[in-house]
């Protein structure tokens, strides 16, 4: 079993959330991978249409939550660390498309300080490959600048869902978002409250000429984002000029 950078067992201390939303082609393949971690794995069917259910109902030693309709990433996230909290000090997530290498899990466990209880993101190498979607390079640097902007932290990757979250200091940050925008809100608030939130580096694979799932809609999420970041950088400029 893996041990972090003081020496004890990461068994017993964190377990792996998986929001899943239609993710039937991909989902029963990256569940089996996160297994062989031997941690306790929660999936949350966040309202999937599909055959996804399906697909897991069967696998041994998950946890299944389900959603009886979508909520948004965030909101499945949240469930996640509610039902990991009860067993677990932090949560990793990963996402369900297949992009991620369940075993690079191990190299967030050992950025993790000694002593300190950051939120560890995946910094995806190999983000500017060919195969790579123009959407997620273009995604990423345009998250990066408005998350330091709303006070949140100088990221390469803050758009990466492969992440460490301590718990239970992520569950009550205020975060508001329930979408996407949850991974970008939690980023800035966690600053805010002087949570550390470092990068290491981990694998990421887009396959030429295999079909990605996406769930990303460019006009109803640009105005989700802007409205989160509207909110968030004005909310900081209230904060300065209260503690002025």
């Amino acid at each position: 079993m893996f041990e972090t950078q003081n020496g004890s067992s990461i068994k017993g201390r964190f377990s792996v959330v998986i929001p899943v939303y239609n993710h039937e082609r991909t989902v029963a393949d990256v569940v089996h991978r996160t297994l062989a971690l031997d941690l306790p794995v929660v999936v949350v069917d966040d309202g999937s249409t599909d055959s996804t259910y399906d697909r897991i109902k069967g696998i041994a030693g998950i946890r299944i939550l389900q959603h009886r309709w979508n909520c948004g990433k965030g909101a499945a996230l949240m469930t996640g660390f509610r039902q990991a909290e009860k067993t677990s000090a932090w949560a990793i997530t990963l996402d369900a498309d297949g992009q991620h290498d369940p075993r690079d899990a191990m190299a967030l466990v050992a950025a993790i300080p000694r002593n300190k209880r950051p939120i560890v993101i995946g910094n995806r190498q190999g983000m500017l490959a060919a195969e790579a979607p123009w959407t997620s390079r273009f995604g990423r640097e345009f998250s990066n600048f408005w998350v330091r902007m709303a006070g949140g932290p100088a990221l390469t990757d803050s758009q990466s869902g492969f992440r460490i979250y301590p718990l239970p200091e992520c569950l009550h940050l205020g975060v508001e978002s329930r979408r996407f925008q949850f991974e970008v809100e939690v980023l800035a608030k966690a600053n805010w409250n002087r949570i550390p939130v470092i990068e290491a580096p981990i694998r990421v694979s887009y396959r030429p000429g295999t079909p990605r799932i996406s769930h990303f809609h460019p006009f109803f999420d640009f105005l989700r984002n802007f409205g989160v970041f509207s909110r968030l950088i004005t909310r900081r400029v209230v904060r300065r000029f209260l503690r002025n």
